[in-house]
């Protein structure tokens, strides 16, 4: 009877235990040793690595491919510095990964994701997941291999049942978000033609826009990006044919020629493309915007119609997803970047909403289908109250 009693409290502790473990959201890492033979490696030389959660119940055949962001290196000094840390190397990647927002597992925080199998691909090529270089210099032995990268985890994938796809979504964050675009319709194309597939870009859309000097320092920032990693033989040809490949780095001038359906998260006064497109420190000689652009309540009012007309910008660069009624949109005015990884903006009581919807209902609602979801934010910096502070997701 004691031993019995032992076993029975020892079983409770076991499941106390299980419950906390699941409710971390610690998903384990899983390093593809079988990827490197193929060439498909890290900047470093390592294996590409992923989190994985499986999917239960009516979600053992829905699958949602997240990949990491991260940003870019455009020269071999960057990309050096870039492999010494998880950004380029598998080596430095934490072994666990906590999921919530739209990979979250539970779901009243993820009502329509969360029991499907949920994979984070790890960022570890600096070009959005699109370089293609056989040559490895001997000096640097930098790998620029992000596009065989990113078809090895698809192809496992595969392998572990995704090939029976009924419900699929590729999508990430930042850099990982402008990936999902640019590899949308090869994801649709390499699944099931059954399966209802569509794309989500969170923060991704990274637009062909001015500087403060006029320029477009993005521009030449992007072209330094796709010469180092050779880049262009991967991105979609419906682009490179028409224009230069760098070009086809903005989601702008992809979109239009898109065949699978996207969903476009971002913020109008998205903070990373405020810093970066329209007053990147190598434009901001005299420093002029360096607390302005960290901190919109900090500019002056001539700087802040500066801010107005970069939105005007992004306004203009988005029609391509209003043209289409099966594209979605949720912009709205917060200074933010990546809104979907966190439960709560994802779909938490103090996240940002748009026309009174969260942006996990938004997504949910769009891609089965059950009301069509293209909504733009008030036009100022400070006219929603739902806008959290500044999201740092990735």
């Amino acid at each position: 009877m004691i031993m019995g009693k032992l076993k029975q409290c020892w079983s409770s502790v076991l499941a106390v235990l299980a419950m906390v473990v699941i409710g971390t959201g610690a998903v384990p890492i899983t390093y593809l040793q079988s990827a490197v033979a193929k060439g498909a490696v890290c900047l470093d030389g390592s294996a590409p690595a992923y989190h994985f959660d499986k999917g239960f119940g009516s979600g053992v055949n829905n699958w949602i491919v997240h990949m990491e962001g991260g940003g870019w290196c455009t020269d071999v000094a960057s990309c050096i510095k870039r492999k010494g840390t998880m950004k380029g190397s598998s080596k430095f990647m934490n072994k666990d990964f906590g999921f919530s927002g739209i990979l979250g597992g539970k779901q009243n925080t993820n009502p329509d994701f969360y029991n499907w199998n949920r994979i984070k691909v790890r960022y570890c090529d600096g070009s959005s997941f699109t370089g293609n270089v056989e040559a490895v210099n001997p000096a640097n032995k930098l790998f620029f291999r992000g596009a065989r990268v990113w078809r090895a985890v698809i192809d496992d994938l595969m392998a572990k049942g995704m090939k029976n796809a009924q419900n699929a979504i590729l999508s990430g964050c930042s850099a990982g978000a402008l990936a999902a675009i640019l590899h949308c319709d090869t994801f649709h194309a390499i699944l099931p033609r059954t399966a209802r597939v569509k794309c989500v870009s969170d923060a991704g859309y990274f637009i062909h826009g001015k500087d403060i000097s006029g320029g477009s320092y993005i521009q030449s920032y992007y072209s330094k990006v796709v010469a180092l990693h050779g880049s262009a033989k991967s991105l979609p040809v419906s682009c490179t044919s028409k224009m230069r490949p760098e070009l086809c780095f903005f989601p702008q001038y992809v979109v239009p020629s898109m065949r699978t359906p996207l969903f476009v998260i971002n913020a109008a006064f998205d903070s990373w493309q405020i810093k970066n497109v329209l007053a990147p420190t190598a434009v901001d000689k005299r420093k002029e915007w360096a607390k302005c652009k960290l901190d919109l309540k900090k500019c002056s009012a001539a700087q802040l119609k500066t801010v107005q007309g970069f939105r005007d910008q992004m306004m203009r660069a988005l029609s391509p997803i209003h043209s289409t009624p099966s594209r979605g949109l949720f912009l709205d005015s917060c200074h933010a970047h990546c809104q979907g990884g966190s439960a709560a903006s994802w779909s938490g009581a103090k996240g940002p909403q748009v026309a009174n919807t969260k942006i996990s209902k938004a997504v949910g609602n769009w891609f089965y289908g059950r009301s069509a979801f293209q909504k733009i934010d008030c036009p100022s910096p400070i006219c929603n109250p739902t806008c959290p502070a500044i999201s740092t997701d990735e």
